[in-house]
């Protein structure tokens, strides 16, 4: 159905979907920043490395000056912080009739849709684990279903053959009619990122050590509380319960925490991304795009999220190089957000 696709963004998670569809002839281009990294793709190929696949294959790679003509799908892979800029880049080259499909994280289907319309944006939830490396190289470390969904809940033929296509890079994709219900959940589970990052420790040790669980509960239970309010039905994944955060019910929270850290036991992925972003690239991560709108909506229902604006203005700062991470910091941190403290309390970060 689908004459010419376009990845935009071919890092960790476009770089992998993309692999797989050129290695099952599918005609795909994919569009990035990096210089060093599109020559790679097109001159020796993208290679996939890890338990979960290990292939090199060669596809037609540009970077955004030399993008020319019509895709009728278009699968969004940049950072949320990009997506304005991406999708008004593509505007011009996505088809009268194409569809963009945002597999990215966070809530950017609101965006997509307000540029291209809604009738040309559907929703996408992604959670597998993988890691852009260097250029030309990504490793695959876990596979995980992706949900696929009209941002109405309808069940159409378009959505029936971005399906079918996504199904060729994971079997298990799925179709569902709650797909905000999805992206919701992961917003809820990815404020353990914000806490895993002040803390500094490798995402295993941080899941099995109980002293930092009241930091995840606080900034977890804050989002899952802004989605409760706005309606949203939230929806487990990987054993992952995000509605167990609602009600402030301790004995839930630790079972939904502890069966995901039973679950990804064994990973190679030692970091979740917000950690990879600051410590390893030393880029921007994604947390302010992610949780502007759960704040701005967390004022609107006069929602207290004391600990998750702390996070993210914590982030922030690090972020600018106002504040370098350190234990200190990340004690202090975690005395403030168990003290139920408010952003105007977090002095260290001014």
């Amino acid at each position: 159905m689908f004459k010419r696709i376009l990845v935009c963004g071919a890092g960790a998670i476009g770089g992998t979907i993309a692999a797989f569809l050129a290695r099952c002839g599918h005609p795909v281009t994919v569009v990035d920043l990096v210089a060093e990294h599109v020559a790679r793709i097109r001159q020796v190929g993208l290679a996939i490395t890890g338990p979960v696949a290990e292939f090199t294959v060669r596809m037609n790679a540009l970077t955004p000056s030399d993008l020319r003509g019509e895709f009728d799908l278009v699968l969004l892979a940049v950072k949320a912080q990009h997506t304005r800029v991406a999708v008004e880049m593509i505007k011009s080259h996505l088809a009268v009739h194409g569809t963009v499909v945002s597999v990215q994280n966070g809530l950017n289907e609101y965006l997509i849709a307000e540029l291209v319309g809604p009738e040309r944006t559907l929703g996408c939830f992604v959670h597998f684990g993988a890691d852009y490396e260097a250029p030309g190289h990504i490793a695959y470390h876990i596979r995980m279903p992706l949900m696929l969904g009209e941002l109405d809940g309808r069940m159409t033929e378009r959505l029936r053959a971005v399906h079918t296509l996504l199904q060729e890079f994971e079997p298990n994709a799925e179709m569902t009619d709650n797909i905000f219900g999805f992206l919701w959940s992961k917003l809820v589970f990815s404020a353990m990122m914000i806490a895993q990052a002040l803390v500094k420790v490798p995402t295993q040790e941080f899941l099995d050590d109980r002293s930092y669980r009241p930091l995840i509960y606080r900034m977890v239970g804050e989002v899952a509380r802004v989605a409760a309010a706005e309606g949203v039905r939230l929806m487990p994944f990987q054993g992952f319960e995000a509605g167990a955060f609602i009600d402030g019910d301790e004995s839930a929270m630790d079972a939904a925490v502890s069966e995901y850290a039973r679950r990804r036991r064994g990973s190679k992925k030692m970091f979740m991304g917000v950690y990879r972003d600051l410590f390893i690239r030393h880029r921007v991560s994604e947390v302010s795009p992610w949780y502007a709108p759960v704040l701005r909506l967390a004022e609107r229902h006069n929602i207290g999220v004391p600990a998750l604006t702390t996070g993210v203005k914590a982030i922030a700062s690090i972020e600018s190089g106002r504040t370098s991470l350190s234990n200190d910091l990340a004690a202090e941190v975690a005395a403030l957000l168990h003290g139920a403290a408010t952003v105007q309390d977090v002095q260290v970060l001014q």
